[in-house]
This record gives C-alpha cells, structure tokens and sequence, in this order.
C-alpha cells in the first residue's frame, strides 16, 4: 500500500522506488512490469454452468426432496421418484439461468472508460524523457505521470510538482466537494481522515482543476482502491436466507420422523412392516412443499426480468429480489441520490446581511471574465452556478486580465475596465482570505467572519466577493494586487437537489422504508439537503452508537444512528458498522453505493445497490445494478420484491397448511383403518394435482396491503400460523372420515376400499383448493382463484374417469356428495373465521 513512505519527502519517494523526475526507461518499464504485473483491479471470478446449478441444490427443501426422490428409487416407486427429480432439476436450472442472464445484462450496462495514461519515459538512460499516452494497465511503481483537468487518476501517486490543483475523491471517500492538494512534504492532521493525505492522489480519484507531475507509487492490487475491497468482510447469510433456512430445518426434521414413525406404528398396530414403506415415503413427500424451489425462483425470476425490461434494474443474486422486499432501513449516500454533484446560487448577501442582487452580479463577472482569460478548459463549479443564477453579465466591460483560483490562496481574481482610466479588481473566494484583502477594521472584519460562520453553518457553501479601483495600468496583474479591497458581500450555495428525490422519498416512506443518509460531508451539508427535500432529523450530538476503531472519532451525525436520519464524516467502516449495527437490531438493510469506499457496506448489508456509473469493483459487489443512480428505481424494486415474496408467502401458508393437515388425518387415519387411507400412487397423484395449481401464484398479484410493508418470514410466527390451519384441515378430514364411518353402509360401506381411497381423494382436493382461495393473501380474483376451480374440477371429475380407474378409484354415491358439501360448508366458516382472528391478533405477520 501506500502507507510505506507516505511521509517521506518527495526525493525519499523517488530514491525508494528507484526512479527520477525523468521517469524510467522503456527496459525498466517492462521489466518491473513482469515483476509486479498489470495495473488492473482484481475481477471476480467467472461462476461456471456446473457450479450454479450446484449451488442452488443447497436450499434445504431442495436438498431432501432429492433425498426423498432417491428412497423412493430404492423402493421402487418410480413415478414419485422420476417427479421430485425432475422438480429438482427444474428449480436448479431457473436459478442457474436467472444469475447468468443477470451477469450478461450487467456486462451490457458496465461503462466503459477510457484506458491510458500520459507517462514519462526514456529509450534508454541517456535519452531525453518524451510524454506518450500507455495503457493504464501497464503503469508500474516509479513511472512519472502528468496529471491535467478531467484526467482520472490512474494509480496511486506522489506529487512532484502542483499547480491549482484540486480532485475529486467522493469515489473514495463520498465527500462532494473537490479537495485541494499539494506537493509539499507536509503530512496532514491527525482529523484529515482517509485519502486526506496533501501530497497523495489515489486511484478512483478525478482531477476537477489544476495540474501536476506525479510518480507512481503503487499499482494493480496494492492501490488503496484495491485494498479497500479486498478487506471488506465477507457478507453474512441474508435476510431471505436466513428466514427460509429456519423455517425449512423444523419441516426437514418433522420430514424425516415421519417415515419412521409410520412404519413402527403400522408395524405394532396392523402388522404391517417394510409394506408400508412405499406409503411412509409418499406421507413424506406429501409434507413437503414440492414447488417451494420451483415458485420461489420463478417468482424471483418474473419480478427480475419484469424490473429490467421496465426499469433497467439489474438484479444479479435472485434470492435479493426477496430481501429488497423486506428492506425497511435503506442506507444511502447524499452527493448524486438527495443531490447532485453541483451547487445552485442561494442567497446573494450585503455586509448588512440583507439581499443584495449586486453581489451576485459582481461576482458573476469575475466569474465570466476569470474564464475567458485564465485559459481554464471549463468553468469551476461555483463560478458556473453564478454565472447560471445571473444570467448574461460581464459582457458589458473590457476584460483585462484574471489572477485564477490558487488552493493556497483561496481566491480568484478578474480585472475589467471601469471608468476611463481606471480598472476595477473583482475578486472572490473564502470568506476569510478575502476579508484579510479588504480595508476593514478588526470589528466589522469578526463581524462579517460571524456572518459567514453562520451561513456555513447552516449548510451553506460561502463565497465572499471584494472589489477594487485601481488606476489603468498595462503592468500584468499578480496576486500581490489584491490588497485594500471592498467589501461587496457574500453568496451562499446550496445543493442541487436531485430531480425526483423528494417524490422517490415520499414513496419509500409509503412503502415502511425509512431512510438513513451516509456521507463523506460536514454534518451541516448534510442536514441541509435532508431540510430541503422535508427529511426530518433527531437533535442529538454525535453518533455515538457507532463502533469505531480506538484511533479515530466518531462519525459526526444529528443523532444515535438507530434514530438520526444523517450521519456525517463516515469512512467506510463507519458505514460497514452502521449497515451491521442495524442489521444486529433487526432491521433488514439495503445500501446504494457507488465508490470504493463503499464497497464494506455493500458486503455487510442484505442488500447491496450499486449505479452503472459506480466503479466496477462496487458494481460487481452490488446484488442490485441500477441504470442511473436514481432513488424511483430503488421503490420500483422494493414493490417488485414485495409482489414476489408475497407470493411466496402465500404459497407457503397454503402448501404447509393443507399439507400438514393432510399427514395428520393420513397418520391417525391409517392406525384406525384395517387398510392404508391412500394407495401410493393416489398421494402421488394427489400431489401432482395440487402442486401443478399451486403455480399459478407465481403469477398472481397480491393485494395493496402486502406492498405497504415488508413480508418477512418469521420462523415461529409462520410455524404458529401452519399448525393452526393444519389442525384445521386435519379435524376437516377426520371429520369426513367420521361421517364416511356412519352414514355409508351397504354395499358403499367404509370397508369398501375403492370408495373410501375415492372419498377421500375428493375430499383433499376440494379442502386444498378452499385453502388456496382463503388463505392466499389478495382479495381480487386471479391466476390462483381460476387455478383453485380446476383443482375442485379435477377432485370432482377424475375418480369416476378412465384415469380414476387406472389409479384404483371409482365413482361416488350421491349421498357422499351431500354430505361432503356440508363438511366442506362448515370448514369454510371455519377457516374464515380463524383467519380473520389471526389478522386481528397478528396484523401483517406471516
């Protein structure tokens, strides 16, 4: 890294790396080149066909679902074991197949970006040095640059020489504002922070003025950009992960007691053995939810696509369109998402304090003609808002000469012709080195410092603008002319507020998502853009919750980070630690970032947002890619991911329930019942029929109320919910049993094995697909409504069919039929009633 020699004087530097001013020769170039590589950032690796597929068998239903397929090969149920594999095939090549086209789309979307650099280098060491344009990747240490404006920052380097020069590092470090830096062989104060260092540039960086020789100091993955990557920690289980992983281990092990248990109590009850091994696995099976891998991709998969055709969201790890639906905290930066990267004109002040126009007009003539005749390829940011807030100005008077803006001094200098025979000196820059140039006596000079004070620290940027009158001359102007100045006034600059941020706010606030701003920039910047776009803040000191490390301050911030909604000055383990610190408390975290310095952050939250713009380290970090740093596109995914957990959801509560019921009623039924309730091949047939229904919630559209809040799947609560219902369905099914038991006689009696395994086919057809119109989540009619009807149909119409037949069924008494519909009648009473009372109890929770 750099930090070897950081302090050294700049010869030190240059003695270290074996170089000179001239730069190296050709041979010295390509040899450290094959020594030390290209000067390239790591790149992920490139995941393999093989490898996702293997991959995404690691979800735990998927997992035994292969191992149920496999025992079923053993015992030679063919059919059930030829569907669980197919189905776990299926869901690995979705999975398989969404993660790559989202890698394809983010590899159209990666910006490209212009790859040279200008270097000295010599033929061979007598030579005179020559400037040429190289490859970025082959700079090596000890190369001399040369550094001008809009120039990228291609290493890590030490200055040689500065003029005027200011970067642009929010890349790094996500402050706004350009920094000033120099050659001198000073090290800066213990406060400065990371990347602060005055005589160091770092890869990522942007020169914004100015322009410098520097020498290379570090390259490729030695850079800090790199190494700021490199030691983010590794990201913890999701949120999706997380909640699946503890709601799938308690079925997996109900799953793998039940064959057991079956087979001992036929074995101690009926004398039934090993026979009913083949009904054992199908009660298993019957219990599991088959299409879980199935929907949930398909789902995540839909929501994917539907995002990037319409909004041109990326989403590259499927299961974070899951967790972007259960953001409630979202982490983000101010500079290019609540702003953008440049000031707008606020007030125009007089030394009175007052409004005065002629401030803002003075100073956007020394903008104007500072412009025209300090050669400068564009206008600063600052003098570019003046010269938009004032319109056409400056054109009236003579240009004369300009003294440009100089770090060290802090101000910039226009001279244009006044009266006849006079010049007037126009001159702008900080507050407090511009009243050290003006007549003033020390009172009013504190006086007009307190007002400036108070500006900034109302999150205001200042300019001070002084004038002078001065007898023509044809003598070029210097900065030792700028002396006995007066006074004219003060401009205040705010920042540009992002288009759309205040309405994107205000749709996150309607989704539960709450927001906590993470910047690089003084507290009072900060919490200004928050007022003007109506964020509210906690007045309350420093954010002391956040860890920090024993050799450096808390980021400052209005608040404790559970409360504020700014926290200022963050370097990005104070991001990392917030994002983590959150997650801790509970909260499911997204963080849109876009620099290296946010590349931590990415890895800790649940959900890592990055712009197309970002660097291609924090893009390839991101599990979401937005087309433009927009927060719009943010709630569209967050709805996107609601709409399809609640899908999921519901098709959970639904699958388990009716599930659950049914082994239940199996277990008692076949420790009552001289024969198994249910051939084999009927639970399979049964399975199949619900299962094939139960896609249409990949395609149904939840109700308004499930995009309000985040689904989140809590183990107990989503464990309470299906044992309850399942209960329900299990006493439904006794219930038939019972009424099977006393009302049929005669040639259509209970032991008539046919007619009971048909009843009962029915039957758990009909309660399934009352279970799917009741307990899915919407109100309005759709793909699960009409898929519920063709499951009734199917129980209605298959047992008396051809296919009924082949699968040891027949048809039904009349008498059965009215019976049925009363059990059916008082079970969906039932089943309403016990869900409005958990709604009541419980609102919101799965």
């Amino acid at each position: 890294m750099v930090c070897e020699g950081e302090a050294a004087t700049s010869l030190q530097v240059l003695r270290r790396l074996d170089t000179g001013p001239r730069g190296l020769t050709e041979a010295e170039a390509a040899s450290r080149l094959t020594d030390l590589g290209e000067n390239t950032p790591p790149r992920p690796h490139t995941v393999s066909w093989p490898l996702r597929c293997a991959r995404a068998l690691r979800d735990p239903f998927t997992a035994v679902l292969l191992t149920l397929g496999l025992v079923s090969a053993l015992v030679a149920s063919w059919g059930t074991a030829v569907v669980i594999l197919a189905l776990v095939a299926v869901s690995a090549a979705l999975r398989a197949l969404g993660e790559h086209r989202a890698d394809r789309a983010l590899a159209g979307l990666r910006a490209l970006v212009a790859g040279t650099a200008t270097v000295l280098r010599r033929s061979d060491a007598d030579a005179p040095p020559r400037a040429r344009e190289v490859p970025v990747a082959e700079l090596v240490p000890g190369d001399v640059v040369r550094l001008g404006p809009g120039d990228l920052v291609p290493a890590d380097v030490r200055l040689l020489r500065a003029r005027g020069l200011t970067v642009h590092q929010a890349v790094l470090t996500g402050e706004s504002a350009p920094v000033a830096k120099t050659a001198v062989d000073v090290p800066g104060t213990a406060d400065d922070g990371p990347f602060q260092e005055p005589y160091l540039c770092f890869q990522g960086s942007g020169v914004a003025s100015g322009s410098a020789t520097a020498v290379v100091v570090e390259t490729g993955e030695r850079t800090r950009f790199a190494v700021a990557q490199g030691a983010a920690a590794p990201r913890e289980a999701s949120a999706f992960d997380r909640s699946v992983h503890g709601i799938s281990w308690v079925l997996v092990r109900f799953m793998l007691l039940t064959p057991p248990l079956v087979l001992m109590a036929n074995a101690a009850l009926r004398g039934r053995g090993l026979e009913t091994l083949p009904f054992a696995v199908a009660v298993a099976v019957g219990l599991t939810p088959e299409m879980l891998p199935v929907i949930v991709t398909t789902c995540l998969a839909r929501g994917a696509a539907l995002l990037a055709r319409a909004h041109r969201v990326v989403v590259r790890r499927l299961p974070a369109l899951h967790d972007l639906g259960a953001v409630d905290v979202l982490c983000i930066d101010k500079t290019g998402t609540l702003t953008q990267d440049r000031p707008v004109v606020d007030r125009a002040l007089g030394p009175d304090g007052a409004e005065d126009p002629e401030v803002l007009r003075w100073a956007a003539v020394g903008a104007w003609w500072t412009l025209q005749l300090a050669e400068l390829p564009a206008p600063d940011a600052l003098d570019e808002a003046l010269l938009t807030a004032a319109g056409p100005v400056g054109e009236e008077y003579d240009g004369v000469g300009a003294v440009p803006f100089d770090p060290e001094r802090r101000a910039a200098t226009a001279v244009v012709a006044g009266t006849p025979g006079t010049h007037v000196l126009v001159t702008k820059g900080a507050a407090e080195d511009v009243l050290r140039r003006c007549d003033l006596g020390p009172a009013e000079r504190d006086r007009l410092l307190a007002l400036a004070a108070a500006e900034a620290e109302a999150g205001l940027r200042v300019l001070a603008v002084a004038t002078a009158r001065l007898p023509a001359r044809t003598r070029p102007y210097t900065a030792a002319d700028e002396h006995g100045l007066a006074f004219r006034g003060l401009v205040t600059f705010r920042d540009a507020l992002a288009p759309g941020a205040a309405e994107a706010l205000r749709g996150l606030a309607d989704l539960g998502v709450s927001i906590r701003i993470l910047t690089g920039d003084h507290p009072a910047t900060a919490a200004r853009a928050c007022r003007d776009l109506g964020l509210a803040t906690v007045e309350a000191g420093r954010a002391t919750d956040v860890p920090r490390p024993a050799d450096g301050p808390a980021p400052e911030g209005t608040g404790p980070v559970r409360e504020s909604v700014v926290v200022a000055r963050c370097t990005p383990e104070d991001k990392a630690r917030i994002v983590a610190g959150l997650r801790a408390a509970g909260h499911t975290v997204g963080f849109l970032g876009d620099g290296v310095n946010d590349i931590p952050a990415l890895r800790a939250a649940d959900v890592g947002i990055a712009p197309r713009t970002a660097v291609d380290l924090a893009r390839e970090t991101a599990d979401v890619v937005l087309a433009e740093k927009d927060l719009g596109a943010i709630g569209h995914a967050v709805a996107a991911g609601r709409h399809s957990s609640a899908n999921i959801a519901s098709y959970l509560r639904v699958t388990l329930s009716s599930n659950l019921g049914n082994v239940i009623a199996m277990l008692f039924a076949g420790l009552l019942l001289p024969f198994l309730p249910m051939l084999p091949v009927q639970v399979l047939a049964q399975n199949l029929c619900f299962d094939a229904a139960q896609l249409a919630f990949a395609y149904d559209r939840p109700g308004p109320a499930a995009l309000r809040r985040p689904t989140v799947l809590r183990p107990r609560a989503f464990l309470r919910f299906i044992t309850g219902f399942g209960m329900l369905n299990a006493i439904a099914d006794l219930a038939t049993f019972g009424v099977l038991a006393l009302a049929l006689r005669g040639p259509d009696a209970l032991d008539d094995q046919a007619v009971f395994h048909s009843a009962w086919f029915t039957e758990n057809l009909l309660t399934q697909a009352l279970v799917m119109f009741l307990l899915r989540g919407g109100t309005r009619p759709g793909p699960v409504a009409r898929a519920a009807a063709a499951l009734a149909a199917v129980g209605l119409l298959l047992p008396p069919g051809p296919v009924g037949a082949a699968l040891g069924m027949t048809g039904l008494p009349p008498a059965y039929h009215a019976l049925l519909a009363a059990v059916l009648g008082l079970y969906a009473l039932a089943l309403r009633a016990v869900r409005a009372r958990h709604d009541r109890r419980r609102p919101g929770r799965s």
